[in-house]
């Protein structure tokens, strides 16, 4: 972690990231859980990246769903977090691969977070019914916000990191949905934003 941008965060927490990430390169070469070639900067590419999410949404939260999990983040991020915080009360953390969901397991149970599982594809999953609702690195935010319509309720927050073209993106969801949105620089890298949205509906 030498050179990573620091989190605000107490010692528990930090030793609960610190078991994660180990345990993420320990799994990644058999299961591939982030690109290979970001393994070097684990810290602000994946965890730091994914705990900018957290202050993103008024505290406190009750069921926060993270969508295509994949190695955690930024669900398990969160829940860890939460364990510090009481906030979110619950995390569900959505992913159809299931030798991913045994790494995600793993990583609850050696943490000891508070978080639930589902091995089963989005599309398939019963409604969720959360009030927040985040997908890093998933799908075009059309689908992401067909997701949001199913599994967040009316009055939630989704919360979608999205890369430099993000206003493309923009642009082409509103021609089939309407929303609310707000756009918040990302915290590790110069480009990529965090996508905040609500009130989902079809044009």
């Amino acid at each position: 972690m030498t050179g990573a941008k620091p989190l605000d965060v107490s010692r528990e927490t930090m030793e609960r990231l610190t078991i994660y990430s180990n345990l993420l390169a320990k799994w990644n070469p058999r299961i591939n859980l982030v690109a290979k070639s970001t393994l070097n900067d684990l810290w602000q590419r994946h965890v730091v990246d994914s705990a900018q999410l957290y202050g993103l949404v008024p505290h406190p939260v009750d069921h926060w769903a993270d969508l295509g999990s994949g190695g955690g983040f930024p669900g398990l991020v969160i829940a860890i977090m939460g364990m510090e915080h009481g906030s979110p009360n619950r995390v569900t953390l959505v992913e159809s691969d299931a030798r991913k969901c045994a790494f995600l397991r793993t990583v609850i149970r050696e943490t000891g977070v508070k978080a639930a599982v589902i091995t089963e594809r989005i599309e398939n999953t019963t409604a969720l019914d959360c009030d927040v609702l985040s997908a890093r690195a998933l799908a075009k935010l059309s689908t992401l916000l067909s997701f949001a319509e199913r599994h967040m309720q009316p009055n939630g927050t989704a919360l979608f990191p999205k890369g430099e073209t993000w206003k493309k993106e923009l642009e082409e969801a509103q021609q089939t949905w309407k929303f609310e949105h707000q756009v918040a620089r990302s915290q590790t890298e110069d480009g990529p934003v965090v996508l905040s949205i609500a009130g989902v509906t079809r044009v």
